[in-house]
């Protein structure tokens, strides 16, 4: 039994010792290599590296374990496989024309004991065909809404879509579709309601793929809308004046373009020798029997809009009339205010002077009792000799 023991020991020491030296020689080698994307039709770099290399041999595989390149040597006879570089540490292998059925994991693999092995997965990019862009119709009325499709067909991996609208990014709805190989078909719809703001502007679609950049497609929208409506004064420059002309002109701008242009007086009737010629109003000889509010109607296909213009007639002598109004007003009040102003002083001068008058007189006690004034004067107190002292001096 002891020596069964002991017998134990020596043979787990035995493999102790030889774990130890492989995973230490392992460690020491250290093989390396990366995984590589590559685009359908160009070429990828294999690489097989190993730090502090014992002499040991590197080969490359295939996915199907066959062995590509031994040492220097191409067993493969695939003359896509190109040797690049081969030193004691290195093993570097180039893959042209790069097709969907090269995609896999390729082994780099060291002879030691037992063999070592890294693993380089190659992906294989397909882009998209040109995006295809679809609209539900080619003119849109403002206000209504439209529907834009964008399709990127036969990717992989799936391409991502996005939409602008000028420099404004928009959300659209995506479908993916699987193909074959691991092929994918991805269509957005975009829907958008429409303003006349709109017309002319760009809604680009962008294709957003590892293989491609900047890949885009773009519509411009047409957009019809109603007028928009403005009248000019042409004559006169100034104020409207009675036996003046009058010269009225309606600019009226849509998509499509006004087909129709009216002119009207707003809950009246034109007066008789008013002149129209197409979006020109004229009116001579003005009176203030014309005022009133004049319209300017203009309509489309999509609908009809209007400016008004109010006309005042000024008296024929007006020149700046709202400025002489005001100096007019403000001369009124200030003459109101001085004339005010005298007569206050006026009564206030004869009010002082009768006040005056009577704290001067001293008139006698008693003269109440006089049956009349005379009598007053002859019993008032001093007698009669004082009656020149006594005179009232009325303003």
């Amino acid at each position: 039994m002891a020596i069964s023991g002991l017998g134990s020991h020596y043979i787990s020491l035995f493999l102790y010792v030889v774990f130890a030296t492989f995973l230490h020689k392992v460690q020491g080698q250290n093989l390396v290599t990366n995984n590589v994307s590559v685009v359908e039709g160009e070429t990828a770099i294999i690489s097989c590296r190993v730090k502090n290399n014992d002499d040991s041999v590197i080969q490359l595989l295939n996915p199907n374990r066959q062995t590509i390149y031994f040492r220097d040597v191409r067993p493969l006879k695939d003359s896509r496989f190109q040797l690049v570089n081969f030193s004691d540490n290195e093993l570097l292998v180039s893959l042209s024309n790069v097709s969907l059925s090269d995609e896999g994991r390729y082994v780099c693999q060291l002879y030691t004991d037992p063999p070592q092995e890294a693993y380089a997965d190659i992906t294989v990019l397909v882009p998209p065909g040109n995006p295809i862009l679809e609209s539900r119709e080619e003119i849109v009325s403002e206000g209504n809404e439209t529907e834009i499709t964008c399709t990127a067909m036969g990717s992989k991996p799936a391409s991502t879509i996005k939409w602008m609208k000028g420099d404004q990014p928009l959300q659209g709805e995506a479908t993916v579709e699987e193909l074959y190989d691991r092929m994918f078909t991805v269509t957005s719809r975009l829907r958008l309601t429409v303003s006349k703001e709109d017309d002319g502007v760009a809604v680009i679609c962008i294709i957003d793929h590892p293989a491609v950049k900047d890949f885009q497609a773009q519509k411009y929208l047409e957009v019809q809308y109603k007028p928009e409506v403005q009248i000019v004064v042409e004559f006169p420059e100034g104020l409207t004046r009675e036996g003046e002309n009058l010269e009225l002109t309606c600019r009226a701008k849509g998509k499509p373009q006004p087909h129709q242009i009216n002119w009207l007086k707003v809950d009246d009737d034109f007066p008789s020798h008013a002149v129209i010629t197409g979006s020109d109003l004229f009116i001579e000889n003005l009176n203030k029997s014309f005022n009133g509010t004049y319209r300017c109607v203009a309509s489309n296909l999509v609908g009809e809009a209007y400016d008004d213009y109010i006309l005042y007639v000024y008296d024929s002598r007006a020149d700046g009339a709202p400025q002489k109004i005001d100096h007019a007003v403000i001369g009124g009040i200030v003459a109101v205010v001085v004339f005010a102003m005298l007569c206050l002083l006026i009564v206030l001068g004869r009010y002082f002077a009768r006040h005056k008058g009577t704290y001067f007189t001293h008139e006698a006690k008693g003269a109440d009792d006089a049956a009349d004034a005379d009598t007053a004067i002859i019993n008032a107190e001093g007698g009669h000799n004082n009656s020149d002292d006594k005179k009232e001096y009325y303003i």
